[in-house]
């Protein structure tokens, strides 16, 4: 089974057919999207063949994990921390702040706050640092650079619009990792709760010559301090040369979301904030309402059908979670005028932006041929190891 972006674009359904996934909710708003005889989407069939041998939420998991964490210990044993991990007070961070000091690691939290926290983000924050007796660095990206950024997006017409956000979060995080000599990065990111998410309604916040050709065109302040990475860091410098490794936790344990959450409110006094990844309230306004308006993506419904491949929810339950409003009213009236506020738009300028063409990462400058090519390139040098018996 291919990946779904490996589909070609002949064997992709026309955008007016419309059609549901007959297991999860993923539909045609998905471009890349296809299905089979029985209405299973390339999704499901993408996890059931290429995803699910790949997570281990059993014993096979709990034997890796422990030996992820031995090694941990053992190369960070004369160092102050053996791991960092980036906290931003979401339910995946936060799960993941909370197994690794159970597991006996000693974590760095880096968090970076990049303008949008959420008041119950900082709290989740302030309480996870505390009674897990975590250290934390808070990396505070220049606002006037993030701000300006921000806006040059708005201004591409590209649909993601988190990229700025993202790629500052992981810049400061690989650099404080650097920094304080840790090879090892602990990521939230998991299987059970996020393994669906087309590709089609974004790009890769990772690519620095991507967000920095936008801001050329559309920016009006140069970016002095706002952290990057480039490509030769990211795919080089510290996989390769200073032996970086990112490691996923949560794929080698069972995790519910649910369950999670109430561990952590038991725990941690940890809140919830109403959504993935709304405790930025930006995400929250460009995920409920900018995707949705302006492109026609409802990331709901992949974060949903994530959860309905991993069986932690029944497709009816997801149904029924679409069917209610992504952003009452109410709220969306103040979060807008927030964000306009906060972004310096007026509201004939926003209303313009959200009129505008539509374009896509290939309309500007980018690193995707190069990123191709390169990962293509260690694909045959892994099978040629393998075939050749290297370890």
């Amino acid at each position: 089974m291919v990946s779904p972006l490996e589909v070609p674009l002949n064997l992709r359904p026309a955008a007016s057919d419309h059609q549901v996934c007959t297991r999860c909710v993923m539909d045609t708003t998905d471009p890349e999207i296809t299905f089979d005889a029985e209405g299973v989407c390339s999704y499901c069939r993408w996890f059931e063949t290429s995803v699910r041998p790949a997570w281990f939420p059993n014993e096979i998991g709990r034997a890796k994990l422990e030996s992820m964490v031995e090694q941990i210990k053992t190369e960070g044993k004369d160092q102050e921390y053996d791991c960092i991990i980036g906290l931003s007070g979401g339910v995946d961070s936060s799960y993941l702040a909370y197994q690794a000091k159970r597991l006996g690691l000693r974590p760095l939290a880096v968090h970076v706050d990049a303008g949008w926290n959420s008041e119950l983000a900082v709290k989740n924050i302030e309480n996870i640092v505390k009674l897990l007796d975590i250290d934390l660095y808070t990396y505070v990206v220049n606002w006037e650079e993030m701000q300006d950024l921000q806006v040059a997006f708005l201004r591409s017409g590209v649909a993601n619009q988190d990229v700025p956000q993202d790629h500052a979060f992981f810049a400061a995080l690989y650099g404080f990792a650097v920094q304080n000599n840790i090879r090892y990065v602990l990521s939230g990111s998991n299987l059970a709760t996020e393994s669906i998410l087309p590709k089609a309604w974004g790009y890769d916040a990772m690519d620095a010559q991507h967000l920095k050709a936008i801001h050329k065109r559309f920016g009006q302040r140069p970016l002095q301090s706002f952290p990057t990475v480039s490509f030769f860091d990211y795919n080089i410098n510290f996989p390769f040369l200073r032996r970086m490794k990112v490691l996923a936790p949560l794929n080698y344990m069972p995790y519910d979301k649910q369950e999670a959450m109430e561990v952590l409110e038991k725990e941690l006094g940890w809140r919830y904030y109403g959504g993935k990844h709304y405790e930025s309230r930006f995400t929250k306004f460009f995920q409920g309402y900018y995707l949705p308006t302006r492109f026609g993506y409802d990331k709901r419904k992949a974060h949903l059908s994530s959860l309905i491949v991993s069986g932690q929810l029944s497709r009816d339950a997801a149904l029924g979670e679409l069917s209610r409003d992504a952003y009452p009213f109410e709220q969306l009236a103040e979060d807008r005028a927030f964000v306009l506020k906060k972004l310096s738009l007026a509201e004939a300028d926003f209303d313009r932006l959200m009129h505008a063409p539509k374009y896509t990462f290939r309309d500007y400058p980018s690193n995707y041929y190069l990123t191709r090519g390169y990962r293509a390139m260690l694909k045959l040098a892994r099978k040629a190891k393998k075939i050749l018996g290297f370890s």
